[in-house]
């Protein structure tokens, strides 16, 4: 309960960024059309933020007190949660004091650390980086001598001269030292490939080789071998995290051996300690934990057939936390009629569900074949008769389908089944809409184009019917084996990588409260031009450049906008648009910022993303080409887990040696 009020105080602090000056509640982000934006009243989120802070100071005080003031002294995580604290509260006292018109807010960002310090998987992925640092660091070395000495060639080999012409490379990308480094950092991403080699290659043929070698060297070579040293070192690195929760674990399972073990139940021939099971039962029902994992240690100790257990039995008993069990099946009904069992046969076997794929991929490719036959008519011209017509028979039988599977496979059996689940929600809502279509449009009939009524008109309904259509189709995904292996993965990460993703919150949410306040205003519109190489005023927009691309959308005037603008550069992809066009709305050195945001969103943690997206993917292929027994089948992937083939099993005499080294716990023995 504890855990889950903290979660959403984390939660709701970190969303008060959307809605607090300057606020992201309008429809767009474009500089030239967003209007008046509304602003919250000042004490509205203040007194969110004051709520906030009490439930951590609470949090604080509470692990404090369990842990003691000799241990939280030690504990550099909680210093510096009280330390944030102060800080945060100090600095909300100052905007009360101001009325909240302060421009710099320092307590905004220093709101991720709430959630940092919350998470100890996202503790141990920062220490592991942390750690991997001075590998990285080397490589990152290397990319920058090698950006820096092709610079100092490029300035050389492009370098000014009498004929205007022919100084189209030295005007564009190789001016002075600043813009010749921007070109060849882009050109290291392939954002600008090919523009940057373009006017020197139209006017020698051999200018290329030094493009084309700065490319193969800095892209293909060292932002690869980055990966690779990212993925071997922070793999080894977690590796250890995992292994130290694994002995953390050990420990505290022995240690509930040794307190509840008994010398009276202990076996007389033997000098081995044991426990009673009816004393672990006890135990068990008034602790809370896992309901599934309680279950299942629960059923192995009530089959113990002598009631005693030793050290290494109540150990395996406690194996059961390492696994995150998979959902039991509903048995299906048992029908008396032999007509019915025939029937249940019949659309209960996987050959009906591959004839609702075949018919899925029939309704999709009359989808597109429509799309495409009506891709250049006009609205006016366009009859909605087919597709309607189409989509009315494509939905009364996805739900005949439903409604058969549910017959065979019973109702808590069917919806036992995610893709079922899936497939079940999709067909309801498309029947929804398809009577809505009628009660308000009629039935579909040739010429069917009524105008408009209510709040969609019949072609939005159409194409809103039709891309849930669309994606229906995945439910194919299943019945794919490599397709669904894949998707299994993908699934995995999601679930057992959270830790990764909440690390990315906390750089985004940095960065993007940085962003508000070093560029907030800083973009001005200069009206709605749309065209190449408009000249206005004494101005030419050049082709590829910030105002002609119209990318006023993407500035950091509000929360919402900086998070999008920070995604684009992210992606690498016309980056140097916006390299550009704050370096001139603002200052030159607004590109050391994105270079900084380039360096740890695309070079440091995308390649770990790829580096435990390829361990993951490896892990589950090896599971699936050596076919895991059932026993491990009926378990899901945790971290721990993914990792269980290379960890090692603390000895019996090293858990003995930490735990007579425990300052709170003595030992009989």
């Amino acid at each position: 309960m504890q855990y889950r009020v903290l979660s959403l105080t984390i939660t709701l602090i970190l969303a008060l960024a959307f809605i607090e000056t300057p606020s992201s509640l309008t429809i767009t982000s474009d500089i030239r059309y967003r209007g008046t934006v509304w602003e919250p009243p000042c004490g509205l989120t203040e007194s969110i933020e004051l709520f906030c802070f009490l439930v951590f100071i609470a949090d604080i005080s509470v692990k404090s007190y369990l842990i003691g003031w000799e241990e939280f002294r030690k504990t550099k995580w909680l210093l510096a949660y009280i330390l944030t604290l102060v800080v945060s509260l100090i600095d909300w006292t100052v905007s009360l004091s101001f009325s909240c018109t302060e421009t710099v807010r320092v307590r905004r960002i220093l709101r991720p650390f709430f959630l940092l310090q919350n998470s100890s998987m996202m503790k141990k992925t920062l220490k592991c980086i942390n750690r991997t640092l001075p590998e990285m660091a080397s490589v990152v070395l290397l990319l920058a001598v090698h950006l820096c000495l092709f610079t100092m060639f490029g300035m050389l080999l492009f370098a000014r001269s009498k004929d205007k012409q022919q100084d189209k490379e030295w005007v564009r990308y190789f001016h002075n030292l600043p813009d010749s480094l921007t070109s060849l950092l882009v050109l290291l991403t392939t954002a600008n490939n090919p523009d940057v080699m373009i006017p020197a290659y139209s006017k020698n043929r051999a200018y290329s080789i030094f493009f084309i070698l700065f490319t193969v060297l800095g892209n293909l070579f060292l932002m690869n071998l980055l990966t690779a040293i990212i993925y071997n070192q922070f793999r080894g690195y977690l590796l250890k995290s995992v292994q130290s929760s694994l002995l953390r674990r050990r420990l505290g399972i022995r240690a509930a051996f040794e307190v509840l073990c008994s010398p009276k139940e202990s076996p007389v021939r033997t000098n081995e300690l044991c426990v009673s099971a009816n004393t672990l039962l006890q135990v068990l029902q008034k602790v809370e934990m896992d309901s599934c994992c309680k279950q299942a240690i629960l059923r192995t100790v009530r089959s113990c057939p002598h009631g005693i257990l030793s050290a290494a039995l109540f150990q395996k008993f406690f194996d059961e936390l390492d696994k995150d069990p998979v959902k039991q099946h509903p048995p299906t009904p048992e029908y008396q009629s032999p007509f019915l069992r025939k029937v249940q046969f019949a659309f209960g076997h996987h050959f009906f569900g591959y004839l609702g794929n075949i018919v899925a991929l029939a309704n999709i490719i009359s989808i597109c074949v429509i799309l495409v036959m009506d891709a250049d008519k006009q609205l006016s011209e366009r009859d909605d008769y087919f597709l309607g017509a189409i989509n009315c028979f494509f939905i009364l039988y996805y739900l005949l389908e439903m409604l058969l599977k549910i017959l065979a496979m019973g109702f808590k059996r069917y919806i036992s089944y995610p893709s079922n689940r899936f497939d079940g929600l999709l067909t309801i809502i498309l029947l929804v809409l398809e009577v809505s279509t009628f009660a308000v449009y009629g039935f579909p009939h040739p010429g069917w184009r009524p105008e408009m009524m209510g709040l969609l008109s019949l072609w939005d309904m159409v194409r809103l019917v039709n891309m849930l259509i669309v994606f229906r189709f995945l439910r194919i995904i299943p019945n794919m084996k490599f397709m669904a292996l894949v998707a299994s993965t993908l699934l995995d990460l999601v679930k057992n990588l959270r830790a990764f993703a909440g690390l990315l919150v906390v750089v985004f949410y940095a960065f993007a409260i940085t962003g508000i306040v070093l560029f907030k205003g800083a973009v001005v519109p200069m009206g709605n031009i749309s065209v190449v190489n408009t000249t206005s005023g004494n101005r030419t927009l050049q082709c590829g450049t910030y105002e002609q691309l119209e990318y006023w959308p993407n500035n950091f005037d509000d929360f919402a906008a900086a998070l999008v603008t920070l995604w684009d550069v992210m992606v690498v992809n016309n980056w140097q648009v916006f390299l550009d066009a704050f370096s001139r709305y603002s200052s030159p050195w607004s590109k050391v910022y994105f270079v900084a945001w380039w360096l740890i969103s695309s070079v440091i943690w995308v390649n770990l993303f790829v580096a435990l997206l390829l361990e993951n993917f490896i892990h589950k292929w090896d599971r699936h080409s050596h076919r895991c027994t059932l026993s491990e089948i009926e378990y899901q992937t945790t971290v721990e887990l993914m990792f269980r083939d290379v960890l090692e099993e603390p000895t019996e005499e090293e858990l003995m040696e930490k735990l007579h080294q425990h300052p709170h716990l003595q030992l009989c023995r």
